[in-house]
């Protein structure tokens, strides 16, 4: 069967002479590994349409009986490469494939997460400074479409309104499980793991929740803090989704 996608080159691996395997993720059949036959000679008409973070319209010759498809023509939507080179700019670009790639199976549609993915893409594209605050926006959304958001409106224990209870506090509790904001003094349970947070950062992430990537006047070491305690809430869900030993399978697969 001959299929159109548009999908997000995730990763890509030489494969003998002159062809790669790349892993999609694609808008319509979710994680798709595919091999472009002579897609590393200059020559081919592929070459260079299929490299990490490019967005292209794929056209690719889908059997159910493999695991590996055959990509056969492609378009060029979006390249982060056409951009000026910025070490920051990549950077973020890698963390953000690495998590989309993590966060769900093989042939696992999600379109949410795929739209999340290459919106994201767009905006690393069009920011010329600022690559962090896309991180957190991309960390913050992810975290609920992926369907374990944070509490940021109450308190995780006591269920009081956060903001109407900070005013006076220096720090709150992060709580990776359940995942949210905790008022000190309110854990209901011994072994619950708290993480003092700011309350200064804890805004930070109400204002990236509400606005997006919007965090102008927040200091650069801030904004990375948020992004280092959403990453790691991200990762530890992450790990215990199904889909992890399916992942273990396509990394073979690929590495062959």
């Amino acid at each position: 069967m001959i299929v159109k996608t548009r999908a997000v080159v995730l990763r890509e691996l030489k494969y003998r002479d002159q062809s790669k395997i790349c892993l999609l993720m694609t808008r319509e059949f979710g994680q798709l590994s595919v091999i472009l036959k002579a897609g590393r000679n200059p020559k081919s008409r592929l070459s260079g349409l299929f490299t990490v973070g490019n967005i292209v319209d794929a056209v690719i010759y889908k059997r159910s009986t493999r695991d590996i498809q055959l990509a056969s023509d492609a378009s060029l939507v979006l390249s982060p490469l056409s951009q000026a080179p910025d070490l920051d700019r990549f950077g973020v670009l890698y963390r953000v494939l690495d998590l989309a790639r993590h966060s769900s199976g093989p042939e696992e549609k999600n379109l949410p997460l795929f739209t999340l993915l290459s919106s994201t893409i767009e905006r690393l594209c069009a920011e010329q400074e600022n690559f962090l605050p896309v991180l957190a926006g991309f960390l913050l959304r992810l975290v609920g479409v992926l369907g374990f958001a944070p509490s940021i409106d109450r308190c995780v224990f006591s269920g009081r309104e956060l903001l109407q209870s900070i005013e006076g506090l220096e720090e709150l509790h992060f709580v990776h499980d359940p995942g949210g904001f905790a008022l000190p003094g309110t854990a209901t349970s011994y072994g619950v793991q708290l993480q003092a947070v700011p309350a200064s950062r804890f805004l930070l992430i109400r204002e990236i929740a509400t606005k997006g990537v919007s965090t102008q006047g927040s200091p650069q070491e801030e904004v990375a803090a948020v992004c280092d305690l959403l990453q790691e809430y991200c990762s530890r869900h992450l790990d215990r989704m199904p889909h992890r030993k399916h992942l273990d399978v396509v990394s073979r697969i690929l590495t062959v």
